[in-house]
């Protein structure tokens, strides 16, 4: 099939999000891959604010009229900047491109970088949601994982963010960490419910590539201790009203993150900053995932592009980049998502839908596209069935 394909009628412009990527961080922690660099005695706040809002002058003719949805400040630690530099974002964008009238604006924080003042400052901009990076509230967890905040400090982070006007935030816990028992995990998971959190990223750590913990591997759970984990912490935390909505992630009723949600039913997003990815469509049903330049001194040289690379998604790649994201949540798709999003009939993955129903993997509703509980468990096997 060809770059520009037969597209359906019913193809339509998905709805845009906007990523901003702050690629500093007070230290870079072992178990993580992200592109995100120890910073400095002084952050290049305001020549990165002028970078990020001059590749935003040069993705203007992908947004074609749509307001965002929602914006992300994720890193690396986009708490360490000031919220001055994170006002001329926000309003760049919004005068830019426009906000939907109930966009959703989150700030990812660690503890170690609450303040009080700050945080309330955060709110008036209109930053309505924090992510906070807890990881675990135990001492000897938080050391293992290179963290610079201890639980306390976590605990207080929760409070001040309330004290602050987030009436909407999550905590980012990890389970599966070196050494940790069953009861140390749920031991963190209720000490992270009693705070309170609108939503809880829940999420087992694994050692990725070209990380401190890849090379140097620290002793975790077996298997079993894992599965164990894992069961006994969805019960807990259904227990206590957070229904699993996607693979990692809990929420109250009504408070699923927008912006993930986004990504999962396969939106557009606009990604800005060293480092970042994004994915847009063209009105003509073409649709690209770009990716920014990593390093922020090559991101901050005028003499380089912002731009470090795009690609067109053929045709035959679009039934697994789509499914590789509906599929994480729980209660799936509308099957008539699939043409929207990609352009393409749905009848293109009968042929691999018949053999993942086959399989129990893939619910046999007609009408929605959801894996079963099985599926959820070997999401990479049902997957690799819509491969091209």
């Amino acid at each position: 099939m060809s770059g520009t394909a037969d597209h359906a009628s019913g193809f339509r412009l998905p709805p845009l999000a906007a990523y901003v990527h702050i690629p500093w961080c007070v230290r870079k922690c072992p178990y993580c891959d992200f592109n995100s660099h120890a910073a400095g005695p002084q952050l290049p706040e305001r020549e990165y604010v002028d970078a990020v809002l001059a590749e935003l002058g040069q993705r203007l003719d992908q947004v074609h009229g749509r307001k965002l949805v929602s914006v992300f400040f994720g890193g690396g630690t986009p708490s360490l900047f000031s919220p001055q530099a994170l006002e001329r974002i926000i309003a760049g964008l919004e005068r830019r491109v426009g906000f939907a009238p109930d966009i959703e604006i989150t700030l990812e924080a660690n503890p170690g970088t609450f303040e009080q003042a700050k945080f309330r400052d955060y709110r008036s901009l209109g930053i309505n949601r924090l992510s906070i990076g807890v990881q675990s509230f135990q001492a000897d967890k938080l050391k293992a994982l290179g963290r610079i905040h201890d639980g306390e400090e976590a605990i207080r982070a929760a409070d001040m963010a309330r004290a602050a006007g987030f009436d909407n935030f999550n905590l980012d816990l990890m389970h599966g960490l070196p050494e940790q028992s069953l009861d140390d995990a749920l031991q963190d998971l209720r000490t992270a419910i009693a705070q309170q959190p609108t939503h809880l990223s829940w999420y087992q750590l694994t050692l990725e590539p070209n990380t401190v913990f890849w090379s140097q591997p620290p002793q975790l759970p077996e298997d079993d201790t894992l599965w164990d984990i894992q069961e006994a912490g969805q019960a807990l935390l259904a227990e206590h009203g957070y229904a699993q909505y996607e693979t990692s992630a809990y929420a109250q009723p009504g408070r699923q993150a927008r912006h993930n949600l986004n990504y999962w039913t396969f939106g557009d997003f606009l990604g800005l900053g060293a480092g970042a990815h994004g994915k847009l469509s063209g009105t003509d049903g073409v649709i690209h995932r770009t990716w920014n330049t990593r390093l922020p001194k090559d991101y901050l040289d005028p003499d380089k592009a912002f731009e470090a690379g795009r690609r067109v998604l053929a045709p035959d790649e679009l039934p697994f980049e789509f499914l590789m994201n509906a599929l994480r949540l729980t209660q799936g798709v509308p099957a008539t998502l699939f043409t929207e999003r990609t352009g393409l009939d749905l009848r293109e993955l009968n042929e691999a839908r018949r053999e993942a129903e086959r399989r129990g993997l893939l619910s046999p509703d007609a009408q929605r596209l959801v894996a079963t509980t099985q599926g959820q468990l070997f999401l990479n096997d049902l997957l690799q069935l819509f491969l091209p």
